[in-house]
């Protein structure tokens, strides 16, 4: 336990970018020279020597150094689990255990390349609404801040009760102004206080339910929690590794804490000898037709051809999903926008063409 918490807190500058931007390219070189029949050894210090990473190169140099020390190198990654995680370093050590590191790492290679492509792609895709969304806001604030309080200080002269609507807007933008440091230091704490709460297990697994109900959205997350699954365990049994081991490792890798703990849970009753989709089949968050293709899988004993499907199916759902979102976001962000300019704009008139009424 205490050598795990030494590795846990070993750190990599910038491990992220690493793990994204270098990693896939790294394993797929690395494929290309082990089938060619270079060493491990001088492969290694090859790709070290053109990364322009320094915190990669600084990995990589250790890599190589306990490798050439005797080390088996799923041994030596797992010193780096900010880059090497569990999946990586237990696919690594089956290759290594079954003579096949080469059709391994090019595995990897391909299964990091389409786990990036499915990022980018839900990161597109929610990276439109959210600017449209935060413009929309800055200019509304913007309105309330500064312009509303020069249309009230012509009200003040009308001598009238202003509509209700105008008269919330001059409140609400008096409130702003007066107490912008502690709408500020409010939302501030707020924010704060909830990734605090998500960073732990209650909030974390509460957050990722709450991604699983929300309306449309949820079933978007289910789709990517999904495709996570059935893609890491197909890789882990084609690698090699032991169903339990994998289920341990793909209760983590679906990005949802839910999910994740329904895989991690279902593992207990298939130690006890039940099958995967029997186990999986009592819990509701897990597609039937999954639960079918598993099954089919496990009695054929095609069950890593069977995620293999699975994952390309739900892979091609979550673009089909992701490209609709898109389009109905478009037009509904437009309208959203209106609503708040427009209604501003027309609360701040609505006195002027009250005044147009009784002249006329």
């Amino acid at each position: 336990m205490a050598e795990k918490n030494k590795k846990e807190r070993k750190k990599v500058s910038g491990a992220r970018k690493i793990r994204l931007k270098e990693l896939p390219l790294y394993s797929r070189q690395l494929a290309a020279m082990l089938s060619s029949g270079m060493p491990l050894v001088q492969s290694i210090l090859a790709l070290e020597e053109q990364t322009a990473n320094k915190g990669f190169h600084t990995v990589l140099t250790s890599v190589r150094t306990k490798v050439e020390g005797g080390a088996m190198y799923s041994d030596a990654l797992d010193d780096y689990p900010q880059i090497f995680d569990e999946l990586y370093v237990n696919m690594m050590r089956a290759g290594e255990t079954g003579g096949m590191l080469a059709e391994t790492c090019e595995r990897v290679a391909t299964f990091l390349e389409a786990s990036n492509r499915l990022r980018s792609k839900v990161k597109s895709a929610m990276m439109y609404p959210t600017v449209v969304l935060c413009v929309a806001i800055t200019i509304s604030t913007g309105l309330i801040v500064f312009i509303v309080p020069t249309f009230a200080k012509m009200f003040a002269g009308f001598g009238a009760e202003l509509p209700a609507p105008t008269q919330i807007l001059l409140n609400i933008s008096d409130f702003i102004r007066k107490y912008w440091y502690i709408i500020i230091l409010a939302v501030g704490t707020l924010i704060y206080s909830l990734r605090r709460y998500v960073r732990t297990e209650k909030g974390g697994y509460m957050a990722d339910l709450l991604r699983l109900r929300f309306p449309l959205l949820g079933k978007l997350a289910r789709k990517i929690a999904i495709t996570r699954f059935s893609a890491t365990f197909a890789q882990l049994m084609s690698s090699g590794v032991p169903i339990i081991q994998a289920m341990t490792i793909v209760g983590v890798a679906t990005g949802n804490k839910v999910i994740g703990k329904a895989i991690l849970d279902a593992r207990a009753s298939v130690e006890q000898g039940n099958t995967v989709s029997a186990t999986l089949n009592n819990n509701k968050e897990f597609p039937r037709m999954l639960i079918h293709m598993l099954s089919a899988g496990e009695q054929t004993g095609k069950m890593e051809e069977m995620l293999t499907k699975l994952s390309q199916f739900y892979q091609e759902e979550v673009d089909t999903m992701l490209e609709g979102l898109t389009s109905m976001l478009e037009p509904l962000l437009m309208v959203v926008i209106g609503v708040m300019i427009g209604g501003i704009v027309l609360a701040m008139f609505m006195p002027i063409f009250k005044m147009t009424e009784v002249v006329m």
